[in-house]
């Protein structure tokens, strides 16, 4: 008997330099996150950072989003080895790291998903992630099939792209918006231009390494403004946005709000 392999889709496409249009989903339900996995998106982020997700909720949504090509994309709650070990035992092969600010916190993330010697991931062979102890040869292909990406959203992972970027493991660096406004004295703002334009600067900066410029980008104007300056890895939008805005529509084209 034959099990599916291990191969990393989303990972080859990065390395491929391929645009990945993705969509963010925060609702923490694998029945709506399979409604959206039929869109065609090229990857879906699965939240378990700001959602009400938890270890076996996510395996539900992974479970759904497998009958489908999209790639899913874990972002755990925090770098943490013990956390990280988890998600990946679940069968996670893709990984937004967030809040990672240096090269050391890089490394550690990295370490997080690999087994020794070459990182602290404990070993346990009867997993989801080895088809239940059925595929020959897992952990050398579970790391070399590995994807991460950090998240650079405060001013001093700015000032330490090329550190970040130059980590061996790490697949590519993703600004998110939101903490970088805020860490910045714009709370609950995403598009103040000062901040846009370091955003601007940080993806030229992250193409020039070599690695996966990624951004969250549910404003039209600016994903494609970011298109354009050769961002790769994009979130175009989130389940619960098109949720709230498109009820909230509806409702408005009736009552003539």
């Amino acid at each position: 008997m034959t099990y599916p392999s291990l191969h990393n889709v989303f990972k080859e496409r990065i390395r491929n330099e391929q645009v990945l249009f993705g969509l963010w989903a925060g609702l923490g339900s694998s029945y709506a996150i399979e409604v959206v996995a039929g869109s065609g998106y090229d990857w879906i982020l699965i939240d378990s950072e700001h959602s009400p997700a938890d270890l076996e909720n996510v395996l539900g949504q992974l479970q759904a989003v497998a009958a489908y090509p999209t790639s899913p994309v874990v972002r755990v709650p925090w770098n943490d080895a013990v956390a990280i070990k988890r998600f990946l035992d679940i069968g996670a092969q893709s990984l937004l790291v967030p809040y990672v600010q240096t090269a050391d916190e890089a490394r550690a993330a990295v370490a997080s998903t690999r087994y020794a010697p070459g990182g602290v991931r404990g070993l346990a062979l009867n997993t989801r992630a080895s088809r239940f102890g059925r595929l020959s040869g897992y952990a050398e292909l579970a790391d070399h099939e590995m994807c991460v990406m950090v998240q650079i959203e405060t001013p001093l992972a700015l000032d330490n792209i090329e550190e970040i970027a130059a980590v061996d493991g790490i697949d590519g660096l993703f600004i998110g918006p939101s903490d970088l406004h805020a860490g910045m004295g714009h709370p609950g703002v995403t598009t103040d231009p000062e901040v846009v334009a370091l955003i601007d600067d940080a993806i030229g900066r992250i193409a020039l390494t070599g690695k996966a410029p990624g951004v969250f980008a549910p404003i039209e104007e600016y994903a494609r403004r970011w298109l354009d300056l050769g961002a790769r890895v994009v979130a175009v939008g989130a389940d619960i946005g098109i949720l709230s805005r498109g009820s909230d529509s509806l409702l408005a084209s009736f009552r003539g709000a």
